[in-house]
Protein backbone atom coordinates (compact mmCIF):
# COMPACT_ATOMS: atom_id res chain seq x y z
CA UNK A 1 0.00 0.00 0.00
CA UNK A 2 1.34 3.45 -0.83
CA UNK A 3 1.40 6.24 1.68
CA UNK A 4 0.09 9.69 0.79
CA UNK A 5 1.01 13.11 2.02
CA UNK A 6 -0.93 16.26 2.54
CA UNK A 7 0.32 19.70 1.54
CA UNK A 8 3.84 20.41 2.70
CA UNK A 9 2.80 22.99 5.26
CA UNK A 10 0.28 20.61 6.82
CA UNK A 11 2.66 17.76 7.54
CA UNK A 12 3.84 18.57 11.04
CA UNK A 13 1.77 21.41 12.44
CA UNK A 14 -0.29 20.74 15.59
CA UNK A 15 -4.07 20.47 15.51
CA UNK A 16 -5.63 23.93 15.47
CA UNK A 17 -9.02 25.41 16.26
CA UNK A 18 -10.24 24.94 12.68
CA UNK A 19 -9.24 21.25 12.82
CA UNK A 20 -11.21 20.68 16.01
CA UNK A 21 -14.19 22.52 14.55
CA UNK A 22 -14.11 20.34 11.43
CA UNK A 23 -13.74 17.16 13.49
CA UNK A 24 -16.56 18.14 15.85
CA UNK A 25 -19.05 19.11 13.15
CA UNK A 26 -18.19 16.11 10.97
CA UNK A 27 -18.42 13.67 13.87
CA UNK A 28 -21.70 15.10 15.17
CA UNK A 29 -23.28 15.12 11.72
CA UNK A 30 -22.04 11.58 11.09
CA UNK A 31 -23.49 10.42 14.41
CA UNK A 32 -26.92 11.78 13.57
CA UNK A 33 -26.89 10.27 10.09
CA UNK A 34 -25.62 6.89 11.29
CA UNK A 35 -28.38 6.83 13.90
CA UNK A 36 -30.85 7.04 11.02
CA UNK A 37 -29.23 4.10 9.27
CA UNK A 38 -28.99 1.67 12.18
CA UNK A 39 -32.07 2.40 14.30
CA UNK A 40 -33.89 -0.22 12.20
CA UNK A 41 -31.93 -3.09 13.75
CA UNK A 42 -32.84 -2.17 17.33
CA UNK A 43 -36.51 -2.66 16.47
CA UNK A 44 -36.02 -5.67 14.19
CA UNK A 45 -38.23 -7.94 16.32
CA UNK A 46 -41.08 -5.40 16.42
CA UNK A 47 -40.76 -4.57 12.72
CA UNK A 48 -40.89 -8.27 11.89
CA UNK A 49 -44.18 -8.60 13.76
CA UNK A 50 -45.70 -5.56 12.05
CA UNK A 51 -44.53 -5.87 8.45
CA UNK A 52 -44.80 -9.61 7.74
CA UNK A 53 -47.67 -12.15 7.89
CA UNK A 54 -48.30 -13.30 11.48
CA UNK A 55 -48.65 -16.96 10.52
CA UNK A 56 -45.08 -17.50 9.25
CA UNK A 57 -42.45 -19.16 11.53
CA UNK A 58 -40.54 -16.84 13.83
CA UNK A 59 -37.14 -17.73 12.35
CA UNK A 60 -38.39 -16.94 8.82
CA UNK A 61 -39.85 -13.62 9.97
CA UNK A 62 -36.52 -12.71 11.58
CA UNK A 63 -34.63 -13.76 8.44
CA UNK A 64 -36.87 -11.64 6.22
CA UNK A 65 -36.55 -8.65 8.54
CA UNK A 66 -32.76 -8.94 8.51
CA UNK A 67 -33.00 -9.30 4.73
CA UNK A 68 -34.56 -5.84 4.49
CA UNK A 69 -31.90 -4.57 6.89
CA UNK A 70 -29.26 -6.09 4.58
CA UNK A 71 -30.78 -4.33 1.54
CA UNK A 72 -29.45 -1.06 2.93
CA UNK A 73 -25.94 -2.49 2.74
CA UNK A 74 -26.45 -3.91 -0.74
CA UNK A 75 -27.48 -0.44 -1.98
CA UNK A 76 -24.36 1.21 -0.58
CA UNK A 77 -21.98 0.61 -3.52
CA UNK A 78 -24.12 2.42 -6.10
CA UNK A 79 -24.68 5.48 -3.91
CA UNK A 80 -21.08 5.47 -2.75
CA UNK A 81 -19.58 5.12 -6.23
CA UNK A 82 -21.72 7.91 -7.71
CA UNK A 83 -21.05 10.32 -4.82
CA UNK A 84 -17.35 9.47 -4.77
CA UNK A 85 -17.11 10.08 -8.52
CA UNK A 86 -18.37 13.64 -8.12
CA UNK A 87 -16.50 14.04 -4.83
CA UNK A 88 -13.22 13.47 -6.69
CA UNK A 89 -14.21 15.81 -9.52
CA UNK A 90 -16.28 18.67 -8.04
CA UNK A 91 -15.50 18.62 -4.31
CA UNK A 92 -15.76 16.63 -1.10
CA UNK A 93 -18.03 19.08 0.75
CA UNK A 94 -20.91 19.05 -1.75
CA UNK A 95 -21.31 15.28 -1.61
CA UNK A 96 -20.78 15.29 2.15
CA UNK A 97 -23.84 17.54 2.48
CA UNK A 98 -26.03 15.79 -0.10
CA UNK A 99 -25.76 12.44 1.69
CA UNK A 100 -27.48 13.88 4.77
CA UNK A 101 -30.61 14.91 2.87
CA UNK A 102 -30.79 11.51 1.16
CA UNK A 103 -30.79 9.86 4.59
CA UNK A 104 -33.20 12.13 6.47
CA UNK A 105 -36.15 11.91 4.07
CA UNK A 106 -36.54 8.08 3.87
CA UNK A 107 -36.00 7.77 7.63
CA UNK A 108 -38.87 10.18 8.24
CA UNK A 109 -41.00 8.25 5.75
CA UNK A 110 -40.28 4.93 7.51
CA UNK A 111 -41.82 6.34 10.67
CA UNK A 112 -45.02 7.08 8.75
CA UNK A 113 -45.39 3.79 6.83
CA UNK A 114 -48.59 1.72 7.17
CA UNK A 115 -48.05 -1.86 8.37
CA UNK A 116 -48.94 -5.30 6.96
CA UNK A 117 -52.27 -5.28 8.79
CA UNK A 118 -53.25 -2.14 6.84
CA UNK A 119 -51.89 -2.61 3.31
CA UNK A 120 -50.65 -6.20 3.18
CA UNK A 121 -47.53 -7.06 1.17
CA UNK A 122 -47.13 -3.45 0.05
CA UNK A 123 -45.89 -2.67 3.58
CA UNK A 124 -42.62 -4.66 3.42
CA UNK A 125 -42.11 -3.51 -0.19
CA UNK A 126 -42.28 0.16 0.84
CA UNK A 127 -40.06 -0.55 3.85
CA UNK A 128 -37.53 -2.15 1.49
CA UNK A 129 -37.60 0.89 -0.82
CA UNK A 130 -36.88 3.28 2.04
CA UNK A 131 -34.08 1.04 3.27
CA UNK A 132 -32.46 1.07 -0.19
CA UNK A 133 -32.50 4.87 -0.23
CA UNK A 134 -30.88 4.91 3.21
CA UNK A 135 -28.18 2.57 1.96
CA UNK A 136 -27.37 4.75 -1.03
CA UNK A 137 -27.01 7.75 1.28
CA UNK A 138 -24.73 6.11 3.82
CA UNK A 139 -22.63 4.71 0.96
CA UNK A 140 -21.49 8.25 0.25
CA UNK A 141 -21.50 9.50 3.85
CA UNK A 142 -19.03 7.18 5.55
CA UNK A 143 -16.17 7.17 2.99
CA UNK A 144 -16.76 10.86 2.34
CA UNK A 145 -16.48 11.66 6.03
CA UNK A 146 -13.19 9.77 6.42
CA UNK A 147 -11.65 11.45 3.38
CA UNK A 148 -12.96 14.84 4.48
CA UNK A 149 -11.40 14.82 7.95
CA UNK A 150 -8.17 13.11 6.82
CA UNK A 151 -7.57 15.85 4.27
CA UNK A 152 -8.19 18.62 6.77
CA UNK A 153 -5.79 17.64 9.58
CA UNK A 154 -1.97 17.44 9.69
CA UNK A 155 -0.61 14.13 8.34
CA UNK A 156 0.73 13.05 11.71
CA UNK A 157 -2.78 13.28 13.22
CA UNK A 158 -4.73 11.42 10.51
CA UNK A 159 -5.12 8.35 12.75
CA UNK A 160 -6.61 10.42 15.56
CA UNK A 161 -8.90 12.22 13.09
CA UNK A 162 -10.17 8.99 11.53
CA UNK A 163 -10.61 7.42 14.97
CA UNK A 164 -12.53 10.45 16.23
CA UNK A 165 -14.77 10.54 13.17
CA UNK A 166 -15.44 6.81 13.50
CA UNK A 167 -16.22 7.40 17.17
CA UNK A 168 -18.80 9.92 16.00
CA UNK A 169 -20.36 7.34 13.68
CA UNK A 170 -20.46 4.78 16.49
CA UNK A 171 -21.90 7.52 18.68
CA UNK A 172 -24.88 7.31 16.34
CA UNK A 173 -25.19 3.64 17.28
CA UNK A 174 -25.00 4.61 20.96
CA UNK A 175 -27.71 7.22 20.42
CA UNK A 176 -29.84 4.57 18.74
CA UNK A 177 -29.28 2.16 21.61
CA UNK A 178 -30.22 4.81 24.19
CA UNK A 179 -33.35 5.82 22.28
CA UNK A 180 -34.34 2.16 21.89
CA UNK A 181 -33.76 1.56 25.61
CA UNK A 182 -35.89 4.56 26.54
CA UNK A 183 -38.71 3.54 24.22
CA UNK A 184 -38.72 -0.08 25.36
CA UNK A 185 -38.75 1.11 28.97
CA UNK A 186 -41.44 3.77 28.53
CA UNK A 187 -43.88 1.87 26.28
CA UNK A 188 -45.64 -1.39 27.08
CA UNK A 189 -45.46 -4.10 24.41
CA UNK A 190 -48.94 -3.28 23.00
CA UNK A 191 -48.07 0.45 22.96
CA UNK A 192 -44.77 -0.31 21.25
CA UNK A 193 -46.54 -2.26 18.50
CA UNK A 194 -49.23 0.39 18.16
CA UNK A 195 -47.15 3.56 17.93
CA UNK A 196 -43.93 3.42 19.97
CA UNK A 197 -41.84 1.89 17.18
CA UNK A 198 -42.50 4.94 14.98
CA UNK A 199 -40.90 7.42 17.39
CA UNK A 200 -37.21 6.60 16.70
CA UNK A 201 -37.70 6.94 12.94
CA UNK A 202 -39.49 10.27 13.24
CA UNK A 203 -36.72 11.50 15.54
CA UNK A 204 -34.20 10.27 12.99
CA UNK A 205 -35.71 12.39 10.25
CA UNK A 206 -35.42 15.48 12.47
CA UNK A 207 -31.84 14.52 13.43
CA UNK A 208 -30.92 14.21 9.76
CA UNK A 209 -32.24 17.65 8.84
CA UNK A 210 -30.35 19.15 11.78
CA UNK A 211 -27.16 17.41 10.62
CA UNK A 212 -27.60 18.90 7.15
CA UNK A 213 -27.83 22.35 8.74
CA UNK A 214 -24.55 21.72 10.59
CA UNK A 215 -22.70 20.85 7.39
CA UNK A 216 -23.04 24.39 6.02
CA UNK A 217 -20.31 25.50 8.46
CA UNK A 218 -17.72 23.14 6.98
CA UNK A 219 -15.15 24.19 4.37
CA UNK A 220 -13.73 22.30 1.39
CA UNK A 221 -10.60 20.27 2.16
CA UNK A 222 -7.18 21.87 1.55
CA UNK A 223 -6.08 18.79 -0.41
CA UNK A 224 -8.92 19.08 -2.93
CA UNK A 225 -8.41 22.85 -3.24
CA UNK A 226 -4.72 22.29 -4.00
CA UNK A 227 -5.51 19.56 -6.55
CA UNK A 228 -7.95 21.91 -8.28
CA UNK A 229 -5.48 24.80 -8.31
CA UNK A 230 -2.74 22.58 -9.77
CA UNK A 231 -5.24 21.13 -12.27
CA UNK A 232 -4.30 17.71 -10.89
CA UNK A 233 -7.82 16.29 -10.62
CA UNK A 234 -8.43 12.93 -12.27
CA UNK A 235 -8.50 13.32 -16.07
CA UNK A 236 -10.58 10.16 -16.50
CA UNK A 237 -13.32 8.36 -14.59
CA UNK A 238 -11.69 8.01 -11.13
CA UNK A 239 -13.02 4.49 -10.56
CA UNK A 240 -11.40 3.32 -13.80
CA UNK A 241 -8.00 4.43 -12.52
CA UNK A 242 -8.65 2.75 -9.15
CA UNK A 243 -9.50 -0.64 -10.69
CA UNK A 244 -6.62 -0.45 -13.17
CA UNK A 245 -3.81 0.93 -11.01
CA UNK A 246 -4.63 0.15 -7.36
CA UNK A 247 -5.95 -3.42 -7.25
CA UNK A 248 -3.71 -4.43 -4.33
CA UNK A 249 -4.96 -1.51 -2.24
CA UNK A 250 -8.55 -2.43 -3.13
CA UNK A 251 -8.12 -6.07 -2.01
CA UNK A 252 -6.48 -5.17 1.31
CA UNK A 253 -9.08 -2.46 1.98
CA UNK A 254 -11.90 -4.90 1.28
CA UNK A 255 -10.47 -7.51 3.66
CA UNK A 256 -10.13 -4.92 6.43
CA UNK A 257 -13.70 -3.79 5.78
CA UNK A 258 -14.85 -7.40 6.16
CA UNK A 259 -13.34 -7.45 9.65
CA UNK A 260 -14.95 -4.08 10.41
CA UNK A 261 -18.38 -5.24 9.25
CA UNK A 262 -18.17 -8.49 11.23
CA UNK A 263 -17.30 -6.61 14.40
CA UNK A 264 -19.86 -3.82 14.09
CA UNK A 265 -22.80 -5.80 12.70
CA UNK A 266 -22.42 -8.89 14.89
CA UNK A 267 -21.08 -7.61 18.21
CA UNK A 268 -22.89 -4.28 18.32
CA UNK A 269 -25.96 -4.33 16.06
CA UNK A 270 -27.18 -7.94 16.21
CA UNK A 271 -26.19 -8.94 19.73
CA UNK A 272 -29.12 -7.18 21.52
CA UNK A 273 -31.45 -9.44 19.52
CA UNK A 274 -29.29 -12.50 20.22
CA UNK A 275 -29.23 -11.69 23.94
CA UNK A 276 -33.02 -11.81 23.95
CA UNK A 277 -33.49 -14.79 21.63
CA UNK A 278 -30.58 -16.99 22.76
CA UNK A 279 -29.79 -16.03 26.34
CA UNK A 280 -33.20 -15.03 27.68
CA UNK A 281 -32.46 -11.41 28.63
CA UNK A 282 -35.35 -8.95 28.50
CA UNK A 283 -35.19 -6.11 25.97
CA UNK A 284 -34.32 -3.26 28.43
CA UNK A 285 -31.42 -5.27 29.92
CA UNK A 286 -30.07 -6.25 26.52
CA UNK A 287 -30.23 -2.66 25.29
CA UNK A 288 -28.59 -1.25 28.43
CA UNK A 289 -25.74 -3.70 27.98
CA UNK A 290 -25.51 -2.67 24.34
CA UNK A 291 -25.25 0.96 25.40
CA UNK A 292 -22.29 0.07 27.64
CA UNK A 293 -20.60 -1.80 24.78
CA UNK A 294 -21.24 1.00 22.30
CA UNK A 295 -19.85 3.62 24.68
CA UNK A 296 -16.74 1.46 25.09
CA UNK A 297 -16.57 1.16 21.29
CA UNK A 298 -16.73 4.94 20.90
CA UNK A 299 -13.87 5.43 23.38
CA UNK A 300 -11.97 2.58 21.75
CA UNK A 301 -12.12 4.22 18.31
CA UNK A 302 -10.36 7.32 19.66
CA UNK A 303 -7.81 5.21 21.59
CA UNK A 304 -6.88 2.98 18.65
CA UNK A 305 -6.89 5.95 16.27
CA UNK A 306 -4.42 7.86 18.45
CA UNK A 307 -2.30 4.71 18.81
CA UNK A 308 -1.98 4.22 15.06
CA UNK A 309 -0.32 7.65 14.76
CA UNK A 310 2.45 6.25 16.98
CA UNK A 311 2.70 2.59 15.96
CA UNK A 312 1.51 2.60 12.35
CA UNK A 313 -1.41 0.71 10.85
CA UNK A 314 0.23 -2.71 10.57
CA UNK A 315 1.20 -3.10 14.23
CA UNK A 316 -1.99 -1.55 15.55
CA UNK A 317 -4.33 -3.72 13.46
CA UNK A 318 -2.37 -6.86 14.38
CA UNK A 319 -2.68 -6.13 18.10
CA UNK A 320 -6.30 -4.99 17.85
CA UNK A 321 -7.40 -7.95 15.71
CA UNK A 322 -6.02 -10.46 18.20
CA UNK A 323 -7.65 -8.62 21.10
CA UNK A 324 -10.98 -8.51 19.26
CA UNK A 325 -10.88 -12.28 18.71
CA UNK A 326 -10.08 -12.98 22.37
CA UNK A 327 -12.63 -10.61 23.92
CA UNK A 328 -15.46 -11.56 21.56
CA UNK A 329 -15.04 -15.25 22.28
CA UNK A 330 -14.84 -14.55 26.03
CA UNK A 331 -18.05 -12.48 25.84
CA UNK A 332 -20.29 -14.98 24.04
CA UNK A 333 -19.05 -17.99 25.98
CA UNK A 334 -18.89 -16.15 29.33
CA UNK A 335 -22.43 -14.74 29.18
CA UNK A 336 -23.74 -18.13 28.19
CA UNK A 337 -22.23 -19.59 31.38
CA UNK A 338 -22.87 -16.69 33.78
CA UNK A 339 -25.42 -13.95 33.06
CA UNK A 340 -23.88 -11.66 35.70
CA UNK A 341 -20.85 -11.18 33.41
CA UNK A 342 -22.96 -9.46 30.74
CA UNK A 343 -21.96 -5.84 31.39
CA UNK A 344 -18.17 -6.19 31.94
CA UNK A 345 -17.59 -8.70 29.14
CA UNK A 346 -19.76 -6.81 26.66
CA UNK A 347 -17.97 -3.57 27.54
CA UNK A 348 -14.56 -5.18 27.02
CA UNK A 349 -15.61 -6.64 23.67
CA UNK A 350 -16.98 -3.24 22.64
CA UNK A 351 -13.66 -1.56 23.41
CA UNK A 352 -11.85 -4.13 21.26
CA UNK A 353 -14.30 -3.48 18.41
CA UNK A 354 -12.88 0.06 18.48
CA UNK A 355 -10.05 -1.25 16.30
CA UNK A 356 -12.40 -0.45 13.41
CA UNK A 357 -11.33 3.19 13.90
CA UNK A 358 -7.95 2.27 12.40
CA UNK A 359 -9.38 0.80 9.19
CA UNK A 360 -10.13 4.19 7.55
CA UNK A 361 -6.56 5.33 8.33
CA UNK A 362 -5.21 2.36 6.36
CA UNK A 363 -7.63 2.97 3.48
CA UNK A 364 -7.02 6.73 3.26
CA UNK A 365 -3.31 6.02 2.98
CA UNK A 366 -3.90 3.36 0.32
CA UNK A 367 -4.99 5.69 -2.49
CA UNK A 368 -3.54 8.92 -3.98
CA UNK A 369 -5.56 12.12 -3.48
CA UNK A 370 -6.88 12.38 -7.05
CA UNK A 371 -8.78 9.09 -6.75
CA UNK A 372 -8.87 8.69 -2.96
CA UNK A 373 -12.61 9.17 -2.49
CA UNK A 374 -13.44 6.72 -5.29
CA UNK A 375 -10.87 4.13 -4.20
CA UNK A 376 -11.94 4.17 -0.56
CA UNK A 377 -15.65 4.28 -1.40
CA UNK A 378 -15.48 1.43 -3.90
CA UNK A 379 -13.45 -0.86 -1.62
CA UNK A 380 -15.43 -0.10 1.52
CA UNK A 381 -18.93 -0.14 0.07
CA UNK A 382 -18.59 -3.21 -2.13
CA UNK A 383 -17.04 -5.17 0.74
CA UNK A 384 -19.64 -3.95 3.24
CA UNK A 385 -22.46 -4.71 0.80
CA UNK A 386 -21.30 -8.30 0.38
CA UNK A 387 -20.06 -9.13 3.85
CA UNK A 388 -21.87 -6.66 6.10
CA UNK A 389 -25.14 -7.09 4.28
CA UNK A 390 -25.06 -10.88 4.42
CA UNK A 391 -23.76 -11.15 7.99
CA UNK A 392 -27.20 -11.06 9.70
CA UNK A 393 -28.54 -13.84 7.51
CA UNK A 394 -25.36 -15.93 7.61
CA UNK A 395 -25.10 -15.80 11.40
CA UNK A 396 -28.84 -16.45 11.76
CA UNK A 397 -28.58 -19.55 9.59
CA UNK A 398 -25.41 -20.70 11.41
CA UNK A 399 -27.30 -20.46 14.71
CA UNK A 400 -29.59 -23.31 13.64
CA UNK A 401 -26.67 -25.72 14.17
CA UNK A 402 -24.15 -23.73 16.22
CA UNK A 403 -25.27 -21.85 19.38
CA UNK A 404 -21.90 -20.02 19.44
CA UNK A 405 -22.15 -18.91 15.80
CA UNK A 406 -21.68 -15.17 16.61
CA UNK A 407 -18.47 -15.93 18.52
CA UNK A 408 -17.05 -18.18 15.83
CA UNK A 409 -17.87 -15.72 13.04
CA UNK A 410 -16.30 -12.72 14.76
CA UNK A 411 -13.19 -14.65 15.85
CA UNK A 412 -12.59 -15.88 12.29
CA UNK A 413 -12.85 -12.38 10.81
CA UNK A 414 -10.78 -10.76 13.57
CA UNK A 415 -7.98 -13.23 12.83
CA UNK A 416 -8.33 -12.48 9.11
CA UNK A 417 -7.95 -8.77 9.87
CA UNK A 418 -4.88 -9.45 11.99
CA UNK A 419 -3.37 -11.50 9.15
CA UNK A 420 -4.12 -8.70 6.67
CA UNK A 421 -1.89 -6.40 8.71
CA UNK A 422 1.14 -8.23 7.28
CA UNK A 423 0.26 -6.84 3.85
CA UNK A 424 0.17 -3.22 5.03
CA UNK A 425 3.13 -0.92 4.59
CA UNK A 426 5.35 -0.99 7.68
CA UNK A 427 5.25 2.59 8.90
CA UNK A 428 7.90 3.94 11.26
CA UNK A 429 6.98 4.81 14.85
CA UNK A 430 6.39 8.55 14.95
Amino acid sequence: MTSTTLTAGALHRPLGASDYKTLSLAALGGALEFYDFIIFVFFATTIGQLFFPPEIPDWLRQLQTFGIFAAGYLARPLGGIVMAHFGDLVGRKRMFTLSILMMAVPTLCMGLLPTYATIGLAAPVLLLAMRILQGAAVGGEVPGAWVFVAEHVPARHIGYACGTLTAGLTGGILLGSLVATAINTHFTQPELLAVGWRVPFLLGGVFGLFAMFLRQWLEETPVFIELKQRKALADEVPLKAVVRDHRGAVVVSMLLTWMLSAAIVTVILLTPTFLQKLYGFDAPTALRANSVATLALTLGCVFWGALVDRLGAARTILIGGLLLAATSYAFYTGVRADASLLMPLYGLAGFAVGIVGVVPYAMVNAFPPAVRFSGLSFSYNVSYAIFGGLTPMVVTLMLKSDPLAPAHYVVALALLGAATSFFLKREPVR
